[in-house]
């Protein structure tokens, strides 16, 4: 994988400004799912091809003309549409477990902006049931699991994933991949097996940890056993993703920032090395990223996982981060999720920034963090915009030189 230079990513790159009306930065504008999905199966590719779409191009490291753009979160509450579908389907379990609402909701930012990712609107905790941990989603208190698991009794409530109770989510990917037929990259997403594990044996949500980081010390063969069974069912869950239509398949280690670094050597990274081990096998072609929300002190740790793409939250410099990373690795991130309140030129200026000190290789744009409540579609559809104004010119002639960003 051929990435931008790490020692000097932002000040490799030059562009061009032009002035702002209607301007380049001024932006090159270059459903109804009742009835059954089409039952086609997409084999784990071995084989990397022309025709990738522009985001698995970039996650690969190969050139690009310019970054593919998609926003965590970029289908939810911030979106007219979404909130009255919401009024109409208030369970968010029915939402996200319901063929139809799925591809209707993943497919309202697509519409909407065009993104060059679009996302299966689902949630990490979705497979549980179908591996033996039930949950419900509380209003206030949001997911809750009955029955924590703490100790080996509690593991023999588990059972090796069953996927086809996972159908749902096959038959919503495929759905979006006929859908977007090739312009855009359908990407899945899964939780690290100690995010998953977090809210099992925490009973939900947490701010201290303290049951799950207190069994490390108190009951360690319990949750290695626990970290074990997620592991396995999780690497299931993505190869079912990726035969169902995925593209790219994120890693959600969400809640791995709270472990001190050489816990998350224990306690996290051997369980997603053994999920990169297992997909890499099956789906040697799928691009795997990893994101950790506040993974500041962990970027290294990360890289050695073995997966495709590193994402940045907006707390680290883009270009520190490649500095750490070094060559060899995709990144991806890593605007403020806050820059969307700014007033767009201030936007667009931080996009820039981001994009040329991420260098003309493999770097896919996107948020440092999900898109919050309350952002203004303007402000998402202006972060499109000029993700797709953007191009790296490639040098005429024999001389081997980097593409220069031109805006």
């Amino acid at each position: 994988m051929n990435s931008a230079s790490p020692s000097s990513a932002c000040s490799c790159l030059t562009w061009r400004t032009s002035s702002i009306v209607p301007v380049q930065l001024g932006f090159n504008h270059s459903t109804n799912y009742k009835s059954s999905p089409r039952r086609i199966q997409i084999a784990c590719s071995s084989s990397s091809s022309s025709s990738d779409p522009l985001l698995v191009k970039a996650a690969k490291g190969e050139p690009v003309s310019r970054p593919p753009a998609w926003m965590m979160r970029q289908a939810g509450r911030y979106m007219a549409v979404y909130r009255k579908l919401a009024e109409k389907y208030p369970s968010f379990r029915e939402r996200s477990e319901t063929t139809d609402l799925i591809v209707e909701i993943s497919l309202q930012p697509w519409e909407a902006f065009h993104p060059d990712g679009v996302i299966i609107f689902s949630d990490i905790l979705t497979p549980l049931p179908a591996f033996g941990v039930p949950f419900d989603i509380e209003e206030v208190r949001g997911p809750v699991i009955q029955s924590p698991i703490r100790s080996e009794e509690g593991l023999k409530a588990l059972h090796p994933i069953e996927l086809e109770k996972l159908q749902f989510v096959g038959d919503s990917l495929r759905i979006l991949r006929h859908e977007v037929e090739g312009r855009a990259a359908v990407l899945g997403f899964v939780g690290a097996p100690w995010t998953i594990a977090t809210y099992i044996v925490e009973g939900g949500t947490t701010r201290t940890y303290t049951n799950i980081k207190s069994m490390c010390h108190k009951a360690p063969q319990v949750l290695r056993a626990l970290l074990s069974h997620l592991t396995k069912a999780i690497s299931d869950y993505i190869v079912f993703q990726v035969e169902s239509g995925a593209h790219c398949i994120q890693i959600f280690d969400s809640w791995g920032g709270q472990l001190p670094p050489d816990m998350w050597d224990c306690w996290s990274k051997p369980y997603i090395e053994e999920i990169v081990n297992t997909v890499r096998n099956k789906c040697p072609e799928t691009p795997l990223v990893l994101y950790i929300n506040g993974n500041g002190g962990l970027l290294e740790r990360m890289k050695g996982t073995g997966v495709d793409v590193i994402g940045l939250d907006w707390t680290v410099d883009m270009e520190d981060g490649r500095k750490r990373l070094g060559s060899g690795i995709s990144v991806q991130g890593n605007v403020d999720p806050a820059y969307l309140f700014s007033p767009l030129p201030a936007l667009t200026d931080e996009i820039l920034r981001v994009v040329r000190c991420a260098g003309p290789r493999g770097h896919i744009l996107n948020l440092g963090h999900g898109v919050l409540v309350g952002t203004p579609e303007e402000a998402v559809a202006h972060f499109f915009e000029v993700a797709r104004s953007l191009e790296f010119s490639t040098p005429q002639g024999h001389v081997v030189e980097e593409p220069k960003l031109v805006v």
